[in-house]
């Protein structure tokens, strides 16, 4: 077991739209905003214990039952939303009010608490302009310090590859952690050639990213709710 819980969990997730007052076009980015989290919605319901939806101009939340898919719906939202930069706290503990399938408003608990702490030290670590904020950090429930630090010191470093990426590696590597096929399909569907796909991957450091990815995936699978 990764984690240690005495209650049974949810994963709250906040995100927010960086820089979004420098947006020129903020009504269109917040209609496609609105889109991604339909689809979002349709694609993981089973995971889903309320809905995702924009609460304020400039963020939106989403409440799990279920670990599995957090970081697909994390980096579907990203890869949908680019180049428009988000920011992600994960807040994972009890949701201690009544909750409502259609939309995460109003419920409350460790949850969301963790989510918006998340968020709000993500947002303090830019303004002191470290070299490398992440732009995903975990906040966990309870007696779970160890695996909390190991998570965001992976989130860390993956943004840091991230950032690395020229815009040619960031299509092929969104692509194939996309779809999941090999470097051939991938070239394929972008019109390139497969060494093109192959020596991008190589470059962007896609097996690194991709093997960070899969282990943080891994641990939060064991959080699952069966009572919802």
């Amino acid at each position: 077991m990764f984690f240690y819980f005495s209650c049974r969990p949810h994963i709250a997730i906040i995100g927010d739209i960086k820089h979004s007052k420098t947006i020129n076009n903020r009504n269109e980015v917040q209609k496609k905003l609105i889109h991604v989290l339909n689809e979002i919605n349709e694609k993981y319901k089973e995971d889903i214990s309320s809905k995702f939806i924009v609460t304020l101009g400039d963020e939106f939340q989403g409440l799990l039952c279920n670990g599995a898919n957090t970081m697909h719906i994390i980096s579907s939202i990203e890869r949908k939303m680019y180049p428009v930069k988000l920011r992600f706290g994960v807040g994972i503990g009890e949701i201690s009010t009544d909750i409502i399938r259609e939309m995460s408003i109003g419920a409350d608990g460790p949850g969301y608490y963790n989510a918006r702490a998340a968020i709000e030290r993500l947002k303090n670590d830019e303004k002191r302009k470290q070299t490398n904020p992440a732009d995903i950090r975990i906040e966990i429930a309870g007696d779970n310090q160890a695996p909390t630090v190991l998570i965001n010191t992976i989130l860390a470093l993956m943004t840091m590859i991230k950032e690395s990426w020229t815009e040619r590696q960031r299509e092929i590597i969104w692509d194939m952690l996309e779809h999941q096929d090999s470097q051939a399909d991938v070239a394929r569907r972008l019109s390139i050639k497969q060494p093109t796909v192959q020596k991008s991957l190589s470059k962007g450091k896609y097996y690194a990213y991709k093997e960070a990815f899969d282990t943080i995936e891994k641990a939060l699978k064991e959080i699952r709710r069966v009572d919802v």
